[in-house]
């Protein structure tokens, strides 16, 4: 009896804790110390407790901060829901380096987080150029000893992809560098992206405002992994994507799941065991990554779910976005027309602005020069032309050249300051609708812009829209990058100049070899080379004045602009 009883309250015992584990409130894991919420928008707060259960967030000036004009106070209650999800808006805050509180209480317990900032939040997205660390980027060696930013702050979040939207961010595979904020000094600042980095310092420079940057780069990835599956399914040129996905997860459901890749893996080491003992200097150790399960890897929509969903909620001033190496590959760029665009409708739908800024990264170049049409068919071409297209038909968008940071044939271009700080331009004028120094005109961040041409004799002569191309120049009076074609479409390399015509700039291209020319080319190659800027110093665009159909290598089929609808 005695027995009875005491197990009896040891199983109350248990419940109870159980019961009070349950209860516990807390927040969605992209809530930290030391975070940036966004200024002058209303600040959403969510989280996870018990179902029914009363939950009060307060945002409240931290101790000792310095008395503001503006009360920083605001509280708001609010009941999860069935699910144990809980979420509510607190009013807007104007910036302030003065740190906040951010206070959760529940029933059985309370959160506190410290050093809060409000400014401007930023996500940086995209593939591994934009995860490029300021570690590995040019001058590092002098960047980050010097980096003394503690109201820049920035999240790296875990590399996370699943088939089914995720309600929060996966912390348990995450590593000691991601999914905590970290404020941009000395201690921290090598693990942040570069990019980002010099986008966020030149922001806070002349805004004078704290900056919050979350980076959600993987390397890798394509940008059908960041689009919602459900949108993908609508593109015909996605279809073997998601039927090769959809028959991997087949396989391994089949298989066994985790237990069976176990099994799989343990016989593929035997059998390598047995190669290398009997002297097969060939044989190749199993990948153990190639026995786990295709629902953490990418796949279409897997880093949309996985990485994007999860935060959906919270707000942002605007978007980086640098991708398009991985569809730059195989057949890879035949969605791109389709699944680049949508990156940035389903971004706008899910954090609910359907104006909220896009700031589109072009991509470089990489890979050695080879025959002339070796370097017209590469895909490198395809993405660039596409990405030049979608933000000339998407508003509230724009497009940072970055083909001339690259001098060898990395696919990773160690020089990151420009890109950085061209972003930072686009955003100051676009976004923040700021004006040159001392002036009313608009702040200059485009480079030239192909207008038009006409042809003259042996000559072409090119026109840039005029608010893009003020005093017009080639760096060091060089023309590199310019070629030329006749009826025959074979492009040869053109000489250029600038000239003045009735106070009209115009490029002139020319090349003897090509009596009766028809079209032009700019900086359109697997390596682009070219020297043609404003008097900004800032590049013009790579262009082409035709429409012909372009043929990617390894490719089936050709690429033709006038049937993506992205004229």
């Amino acid at each position: 009896m005695k027995t009875n009883i005491k197990l009896t309250t040891i199983i109350i015992a248990t419940l109870a804790t159980a019961c009070s584990l349950q209860a516990e409130v807390r927040l969605a894991n992209i809530f930290g110390d030391n975070m940036v919420l966004q200024r002058d928008k209303p600040i959403s707060v969510w989280g996870f407790a018990a179902a029914g259960e009363k939950v009060t967030v307060e945002i409240r000036r931290g101790k000792g901060s310095a008395p503001a004009e503006e009360s920083t106070a605001r509280t708001a209650a609010v009941t999860a829901d069935a699910k144990g999800v809980w979420s509510v808006e607190l009013k807007a805050i104007k910036a302030s380096f003065d740190p906040c509180e951010l206070v959760v209480e529940g029933k059985a317990n309370k959160v506190e987080l410290s050093d809060v900032l409000i400014g401007e939040l930023w996500l940086c997205g995209g593939q591994s150029n934009m995860e490029w660390t300021l570690r590995g980027s040019l001058n590092s060696d002098m960047e980050i000893p010097s980096a003394n930013y503690p109201a820049i702050r920035f999240y790296r979040m875990p590399h996370i992809a699943r088939p089914e939207a995720q309600n929060d961010v996966d912390l348990k595979g995450a590593s000691r560098n991601q999914g905590v904020w970290r404020k941009c000094v000395t201690e921290n600042v090598e693990d942040c992206t570069a990019v980002g980095y010099y986008f966020a310092r030149r922001l806070r420079r002349r805004l004078n405002v704290p900056v919050g940057l979350i980076d959600t780069s993987w390397g890798g990835t394509m940008a059908q992994h960041w689009t919602p599956k459900e949108m993908l399914k609508t593109f015909p040129e996605m279809k073997p994507d998601i039927e090769k996905f959809d028959a991997a997860m087949k396989e391994w459901v089949d298989g066994g799941g985790q237990a069976g890749g176990k099994t799989r893996y343990a016989a593929a080491m035997k059998e390598w065991e047995k190669k290398v003992a009997a002297g097969d200097k060939k044989a190749r150790r199993p990948n153990s990554n190639a026995f786990t399960t295709p629902a953490h890897k990418r796949q279409p929509g897997g880093m949309f779910n996985g990485m994007i969903v999860p935060i959906k909620r919270i707000k942002i001033r605007g978007v980086l976005f640098y991708q398009g190496e991985n569809n730059s590959f195989g057949e890879s760029w035949k969605p791109f027309y389709r699944t680049f665009p949508a990156v940035i409708s389903s971004w706008r739908k899910a954090f609910g602005d359907e104006k909220l800024p896009f700031g589109i990264i072009q991509i470089a170049g990489w890979s050695n020069r080879r025959s002339m049409t070796y370097d017209m068919n590469h895909h490198t071409n395809v993405i660039r032309e596409i990405q030049f297209l979608t933000w000339r038909r998407t508003p509230n968008t724009g497009l940072i050249v970055t083909f001339d940071t690259n001098s060898t044939q990395r696919i990773h271009p160690p020089l990151k300051l420009p890109v950085g700080q061209r972003s930072a331009r686009w955003a100051l004028a676009e976004v923040y609708g700021l004006k040159r120094w001392n002036s009313k005109e608009p702040l200059e961040w485009r480079g030239p812009i192909y207008k038009g041409m006409k042809i003259e004799g042996k000559k072409i002569l090119i026109t840039f829209e005029p608010e893009t191309s003020r005093s017009l120049r080639l760096d060091k009076d060089n023309d590199r990058g310019f070629y030329i074609a006749g009826k025959d479409r074979k492009f040869h390399v053109a000489k250029a100049r600038i000239s003045t015509r009735d106070k009209v700039q115009r490029l002139e291209v020319w090349c003897d070899d090509v009596p009766e020319p028809l079209a032009v080319r700019y900086a359109v190659s697997n390596l682009p080379i070219g020297g043609l800027e404003n008097s900004r110093h800032l590049p013009a665009y790579p262009f082409r004045t035709d429409s012909w159909p372009i043929t990617p290598h390894h490719s089936t089929g050709a690429y033709e602009v006038d049937k993506t609808g992205l004229k």
